[in-house]
């Protein structure tokens, strides 16, 4: 199903896990690094093959964080 799927995005993922996708999905270790023990805002997407890493971060301390955030830490 992940093979055939067009569009992915991968956020942290379990040791097993980013071991098979590597496999799977032809992601080099440095692209691992981006869904390995990191936190929200950080993974790959997978789009018609192309891998591309990101890093999206957002201001805790803003109204729209906390309308957004489902992690209960909304300042």
């Amino acid at each position: 199903m992940l093979a055939n799927s067009e569009f992915l995005i991968l956020l942290n993922q379990a040791s097993t896990d980013r071991e098979e996708l590597a496999r799977l999905l032809n992601i080099s270790d440095n692209q691992l690094s981006y869904i390995t023990n990191v936190g929200a805002g950080h993974g790959l997407i997978r789009c018609s093959g192309n891998i591309v890493p990101f890093e999206n971060t957002f201001p805790k301390n803003t109204k729209l964080y906390a309308l957004m955030s489902t992690s209960g830490d909304a300042e």
